[in-house]
């Protein structure tokens, strides 16, 4: 595989209300509701069996794997956090969303088409609907699911950490159990579209979410939101929801939070061993700061690990930054040529097509080839 050239980032941001000349905000339309949790996410799968098995070397804990279902918690009260149905093909269906309980579902089905959902579909009881976003795509908004008791974190407590200002670990050693990595929850989901302000849009509106990051192309045009809950003065994570502009409509990435770094670490270990395909990492993001590793699932399909991100509350405004594709780490690993679009014939006869269809313009085209090529900028 080849690897993007190494970088060295200053990151470089601005408030909205200190947005440079031609730069443009990102639209915010009026919420319909209010998401207060990423609940789960929907998978069909033609071999639950292999599913299985990743999602358990991974560090779910499974709840239910019958020949026809697959379902996984983590180990926080949350009853569900993937849900897999046995199908004829192998693709992401769609993610779940818990609603606040003042948000009245019959708005989406009488403005936006959507359903309820039957009773045996929901697979922590409660009940929702489901709609279409713009591209198609099956999403769920749920109120009333049932809580669970939490898991243990760790078979053996969790060690302090001595820094060099600070030892507060004392005749006492560092020893985590080799062991899958134990998923505390779900964290975020990364949705690449051909149409980011319509997407992004659509998004904004159904769920009430805050864009925490936005960051635009040359021509200063919006391509990728970071979005986090509204949860008022409770912290919220950086984001649960990434819109990024490409030349796909597609699942890109989940991301799944475990403990700690010795977490992240067991966990790769564990994943090696049993000869799962390791994508990137560890490393440690900009925007989110999060310490990551990245792996994919039988399928292909890219699943993260996290650990030690950021939290805002609803008040902090939205920054503005360029989108740069060395912008997405500070440390690590450099990100592997595989996220970019690849330079080969089945990518440009796709382009073309695109192009014919109007799906995307050639202008357009152009600003994101400039953005993912754009050098880094060096620390000064």
């Amino acid at each position: 595989m080849t690897a993007h050239r190494a970088v060295l980032r200053q990151p470089e941001s601005y408030p909205e209300s200190r947005l440079p000349v031609g730069v443009q905000p990102l639209a915010r339309p009026v919420a319909l509701g209010r998401a207060t949790e990423l609940a789960f996410l929907r998978w069909e799968k033609r071999d639950l069996a292999r599913t299985d098995r990743f999602w358990r070397d991974f560090g779910f804990h499974i709840v239910k794997a019958t020949p026809e279902r697959l379902l996984a918690r983590g180990t926080s009260s949350a009853p569900c956090i993937a849900l897999a149905q046995a199908g004829s093909s192998d693709r992401f269906v769609g993610p779940a969303f818990q609603m606040s309980d003042d948000t009245d579902l019959q708005r989406y089905i009488q403005e936006l088409g959507a359903r309820w959902l039957r009773p045996d579909e929901l697979p922590a009881g409660g009940y929702g609907v489901e709609l279409a976003d713009p591209s198609g795509r099956s999403v769920w908004l749920l109120q009333r699911q049932a809580k669970v008791e939490p898991l243990p974190l760790r078979a053996s407590a969790t060690p302090l950490t001595n820094t060099a200002d600070r030892t507060p670990r004392v005749n006492r050693t560092v020893r985590t159990p080799i062991e899958p990595a134990r998923v505390v929850r779900l964290g975020h989901v990364v949705l690449q579209t051909l149409d980011f302000a319509s997407m992004a849009g659509w998004y904004l509106r159904v769920l009430g979410l805050i864009p925490t990051d936005v960051q635009y192309l040359p021509d200063g045009s919006p391509n990728l939101a970071f979005c986090r809950l509204d949860l008022g003065a409770q912290p919220a994570d950086h984001h649960s929801l990434v819109i990024v502009g490409g030349i796909d409509e597609r699942y890109e990435h989940s991301a799944y939070e475990v403990l700690d770094l010795d977490a992240l670490g067991q966990g790769q270990q564990v994943l090696r061993a049993q000869g799962h395909r390791h994508l990137w990492g560890i490393g440690r993001h900009l925007l989110g700061s999060q310490l990551f590793d990245y792996w994919c699932d039988p399928e292909g399909f890219e699943y993260e690990h996290y650990t030690d991100g950021d939290v805002f509350t609803a008040e902090v405004p939205t920054e503005y930054s360029p989108l740069e594709f060395g912008g997405i780490w500070a440390w690590g690993d450099d990100a592997p040529a595989s996220m970019k679009p690849q330079r080969n014939l089945p990518t440009l006869l796709r382009l073309l097509t695109l192009i014919r269809r109007k799906a995307i313009t050639p202008q357009r085209l152009k600003l994101l080839s400039a953005a993912l090529d754009a050098p880094a900028r060096p620390w000064l």
